[in-house]
């Protein structure tokens, strides 16, 4: 049975309300911080995602925010957007971006939604899945430019397969 099946076909579903849903169903420590928003954490094999949700009815957007932390040496840094650089260009789906100021990697992820349409609990699971498993794909590249000597390209041939596990 798919998780779409749990829900009843209804035009007031919100987005959250799922999201919801779904945390519960993956067991995953969650926070309804408002209605429009929900903040969860979700354990992979490299870290703990902390992962945020939030729906605009301005832009209808369901918007993702994964994030983990990163603290590399200043003088790392180039190292690690030229990195950010090649992730990105794999990526097809959602795209990394470093916050330095708080020292977080950050996935971002928007899933409009105009016209009325009604994401499904399959796509938003997905998203989420995707958002962990580019960051669990991503994260060794990550560390490798932030703590050795290997340039971008060396640590990118620890990314090119993809991660195995589950969100």
């Amino acid at each position: 049975m798919s998780l779409s099946e749990d829900f009843h076909q209804t035009d007031e579903l919100h987005p959250i309300d799922i999201v919801e849903h779904l945390a519960e169903h993956h067991d995953w420590d969650f926070d309804r911080v408002t209605d429009d928003q929900i903040a969860m954490a979700v354990e992979g094999q490299w870290r703990t995602y902390s992962i945020t949700l939030a729906w605009s009815s301005y832009d209808e957007t369901l918007r993702l925010i994964c994030t983990f932390e990163m603290e590399p040496p200043e003088d790392k840094l180039p190292n690690l957007y030229e990195a950010l650089n090649r992730t990105n260009d794999m990526c097809w789906a959602g795209a990394f971006t470093y916050w330095n100021e708080q020292r977080l990697m950050v996935y971002r992820y928007g899933l409009v939604l105009t016209g009325g349409q009604i994401a499904s609990a399959d796509q938003i699971d997905r998203m989420i899945g995707a958002a962990v498993s580019a960051s669990e794909r991503f994260y060794p590249a990550f560390q490798l430019v932030s703590w050795t000597d290997q340039t971008p390209t060396e640590a990118m041939d620890v990314a090119i397969a993809e991660a195995y596990g589950r969100a």
